[in-house]
């Protein structure tokens, strides 16, 4: 195994953007989008417009993917055309830039340390640490660990999480969290002044395909059976790479709708390299080709769904179900002391 240096350098070739092909794919993707919601509103058979407005939920996924890679300076780096546009489209998908940039960059530089796992990201509790909680702490978790977080993407996460929370803790800061929410809202509103089925096959539908997809993307790219942590201290940023984040399998139209956001552990070693070149990357680098892998398979969602507690004396996620002996083992031993 090379050491980080020695990786990153691996990588920088990869890290060189091809401006002409970022402005091709932003352009293509957003007229596939476009075309798709005036499907929605044309006269076509219902079961087709409802076709349409899911298959737009994915592409705004992958609008969603070249915003991240913006704001990681991976695209549009020297544009001042590019910033506008990305900044209004983050306004759009409820991530607005203020929000996003503090909590993303925060999770790129602590993922899979133990104490800080849960910031940016989805919540890690250990068996320990679950055992001797509150009642109340204890259902807020299992709540945070079940599905339904992805199914309630659009209102908890998106709407409450990422703009109401933030604007209400600093408005000074987070007012683009208040211009998203307030857009938000103006779109709902012209497009019920149309129609019902405006609203929810143009605009709600998609947007909740999108939040609830992201959502759960954004899960298995660090939940995965082959995850580890680590202690603060133990800590490294190549581990948090190649231990800790995923790489999911899939078919070229599962790659393009995400974006190549599967091949997160490439993108974690370094957030440079263009969504487009992550491909090329993992392919000419040998360290990065035996990544903890994942996909959208069913088998696999359950796998990662199932994952709950981190078990620190066998090094891995385990099950609720797994638990049970440890934590009434942790409990006596609580009370013992």
């Amino acid at each position: 195994m090379r050491t980080l240096q020695e990786l990153m350098s691996a990588t920088a070739p990869f890290a060189k953007e091809d401006l002409k092909r970022s402005w091709w794919h932003l352009i293509s993707t957003a007229v596939v989008l476009v075309l798709l919601i005036v499907g929605t509103l044309s006269p076509l058979p219902l079961v087709l417009r409802i076709l349409m407005s899911l298959f737009a939920g994915g592409v705004v996924v992958r609008l969603f993917i070249i915003y991240h890679d913006y704001q990681h300076g991976a695209i549009f780096r020297n544009s001042a055309l590019a910033k506008p546009i990305m900044n209004t489209l983050g306004v759009l998908v409820l991530n607005p830039p203020n929000i996003w940039n503090r909590s993303h960059n925060y999770h790129h530089s602590r993922n899979s340390q133990i104490a800080t796992a849960s910031i940016g990201s989805f919540p890690i509790m250990t068996v320990n640490e679950y055992a001797r909680a509150p009642w109340q702490v204890r259902l807020r978790y299992r709540l945070s660990r079940s599905p339904l977080p992805f199914l309630s993407g659009h209102v908890l996460i998106f709407i409450v999480g990422m703009c109401l929370s933030s604007f209400i803790k600093d408005p000074r800061k987070h007012w683009d969290s208040l211009v998203a929410l307030l857009v938000h809202v103006g779109f709902v509103w012209a497009l019920s002044s149309v129609s019902l089925s405006a609203l929810v096959l143009a605009y709600l539908l998609p947007l909740y395909v999108s939040c609830m997809a992201g959502a759960y993307l954004f899960y298995i790219q660090h939940n995965f059976p082959q995850m580890q942590l680590k202690p603060r201290e133990e800590w490294t940023f190549l581990f948090a790479a190649l231990k800790s984040s995923s790489f999911m399998e899939g078919n070229p139209l599962v790659h393009w709708l995400t974006g190549n956001i599967g091949y997160h552990h490439v993108h974690h070693l370094n957030s440079r390299i263009p969504f487009y070149r992550l491909p090329e990357a993992m392919a000419a680098i040998p360290e990065l080709q035996n990544p903890g892998r994942t996909s959208l398979k069913p088998r696999d969602i359950v796998s990662c769904l199932r994952l709950k507690l981190w078990d620190p004396e066998h090094n891995r996620m385990i099950s609720f179900a797994e638990a049970r002996p440890l934590l009434s083992q942790a409990r006596t031993l609580s009370r013992a002391h």
